[in-house]
Order: structure tokens, then C-alpha cells, then sequence
């Protein structure tokens, strides 16, 4: 197995691994917002998170930034709740796709990069190359996050189109949802400091 598909597998599994729900519930998330039209803007969004966790997983893993890990595993329930509760904000007021979406974003993404951190270190173990290896996990990553988004979008267009379900319904539901979901795990993690 060649070493570019060991780690772009291992970073795809990772992001689709149900065990790994909370980046599932964040991208879900993200994207339930956007209708299919919206796309383009949509892909643009999860770029600037992917960018995000893509800095700190890169800085975490080469050992130049070193978070508490109990501390990161309790923010990343915090972005998601975060946005779920910014969708239901959002839902009769529809959100200006302004800068700061996108710099919030770029911000969330360092906080479920240094979550991956920790992960990666430890499949790495005292592999020397590590920047071919991190490359490759990325590209998983996005895959995979591009997969969440594709099944986001086409499940809200089936859904509404043979339940001629309200597109604000569908976004409250599932961001509350997720939110509850975001909860529970945040009172989990802050048990577990």
C-alpha cells in the first residue's frame, strides 16, 4: 500500500468513523444552512475551516503549539453548539455570508485541529517524515468532509422535495438536533477534566 493512500485513507475513515460524530454533528452543522444553490459558498466555508484545522493539526503535530487535550475536547462541543444556535438564530433573519462566517470558520477549524492532534500524534509515533504523511491526512480529511456535505445537501433536497418539507423547518430540526447532541457531549467531556 503506498503511503499516500494509507494516510489519505486513515484521514478519511477518521472524519467518516461514526466513533468521530462530533466533526460529523460540526459539518452537519455547517451545512445544513445552505441551500443546494448556495454550494459554491458553502465550499468556500468548509475550505476555511478545513484551513483551520489544517494550521493547527500541522503546528500541533511538527510540536510547535502543544493545548491541554482535555481543554480542546471540551471547546469543540462548544463551536458546534455554537453553530447550531447561530442556524436557529439565523432562520428569520437569513445570515449576511460576510467575511465573518468565513473567519469564524478559519477559528473553529484550529479547535478541531488541535482535537486531531492528538489523534494523529499517536498513529505517527516516531515516523521521521512527517509532512508527507500530514499532507495526506488532510486530503482525507476534506474528502471525507466533502462527502458529509454532498449527504447534508442531498438529503435536505430529497427531503423537502417528496415531504414538501419547509427548508426553516428542516434547518431547526437539525440543528437542534445537533445542538442537544453538543450539549450532552460538552457535559460529558467536562466530567471527564
Amino acid at each position: 500500500m503506498s503511503q499516500f493512500w494509507l494516510w489519505f485513507s486513515t484521514g478519511l475513515q477518521h472524519i467518516l468513523d461514526l466513533n468521530g460524530y462530533d466533526h460529523i454533528c460540526y459539518v452537519t452543522v455547517l451545512a445544513v444552512l445552505f441551500p443546494l444553490a448556495e454550494w459554491k459558498k458553502l465550499l468556500v466555508l468548509v475550505t476555511a475551516f478545513t484551513i483551520g484545522h489544517s494550521l493547527t493539526l500541522a503546528l500541533s503535530t511538527l510540536h510547535l503549539i502543544s493545548p491541554p487535550q482535555k481543554i480542546i475536547e471540551c471547546l469543540i462541543p462548544i463551536t458546534i453548539l455554537a453553530t447550531a444556535i447561530h442556524n436557529i438564530a439565523s432562520l428569520n433573519h437569513p445570515p449576511k455570508r460576510g467575511i465573518f462566517n468565513y473567519v469564524l470558520a478559519l477559528f473553529f477549524g484550529f479547535m478541531h485541529g488541535m482535537g486531531f492532534s492528538f489523534m494523529l500524534k499517536s498513529l505517527m509515533g516516531k515516523e521521521e517524515n512527517i509532512l508527507a504523511p500530514l499532507f495526506y491526512f488532510n486530503i482525507g480529511l476534506e474528502a471525507g468532509q466533502l462527502i458529509i456535505v454532498a449527504c447534508v445537501l442531498l438529503i435536505s433536497l430529497i427531503l423537502q422535495s417528496l415531504t414538501k418539507l419547509n427548508r426553516k423547518h428542516f434547518v431547526l430540526a437539525v440543528s437542534l438536533f445537533v445542538a442537544v447532541i453538543a450539549i450532552l457531549l460538552l457535559i460529558q467531556r467536562i466530567k471527564e477534566l
